[in-house]
């Protein structure tokens, strides 16, 4: 399958990868927030879209930060397009660097996201907690409650940068 999964077609592959409906709605949820998104960007909103629903399909494998890397796995054994696999391996808060993936243990590479449609769907995901959408702030309290500085800071660059290219707020979205 490398042409780009329907929506239908994405929610099916989530259920056999065996997610939680926990996943599958926080998948729903974020698929809302980043079509909104996408339309107002005026990014490709077929591949955001079902880049949203399969974002966490490595959940179904571990809750931990390694579930981008595991989905980002699920994604290729599939064949789905680089163009998913590179939204789903790349989603985790607004990127990781190479140094600090190191850090946290992951597969030493750049988890930045680099495409306006890996941006979407990495900042629809930090605008949803479960299934409830959030402001940008909460997220950026919760990443500075861990001490996680950068990673707030990423948070906010990446907020205004996708605010900016629609002409809102994205809390507003």
């Amino acid at each position: 399958m490398n042409t780009i999964p329907n929506s239908d077609q994405c929610f099916r592959l989530l259920r056999e990868a065996g997610c939680s409906d926990e996943v599958i709605n926080h998948c729903e949820a974020v698929r809302k927030v980043a079509v909104k998104i996408a339309e107002k960007a005026h990014a490709n909103i077929k591949l955001v879209e079902a880049g949203a629903i399969l974002h966490d399909i490595g959940r179904s494998k571990t809750q931990g930060i390694m579930h981008g890397v595991e989905g980002a796995k699920i994604a290729t054994e599939l064949g789905l397009p680089a163009s998913i696999v590179n939204i789903i391996e790349r989603h985790l808060g607004a990127g990781i660097p190479l140094d600090e993936a190191m850090m946290l243990g992951l597969p030493p590479k750049d988890y930045m996201p680099t495409t306006l449609e890996e941006k979407i769907v990495a900042h629809a995901d930090n605008l949803i907690d479960n299934d409830r959408e959030h402001t940008i702030e909460k997220e950026v309290e919760k990443a500075l409650r861990k001490g996680h500085t950068k990673h707030a800071e990423r948070l906010m660059m990446l907020h205004r940068e996708l605010s900016q290219r629609c002409g809102i707020d994205l809390n507003d979205i």
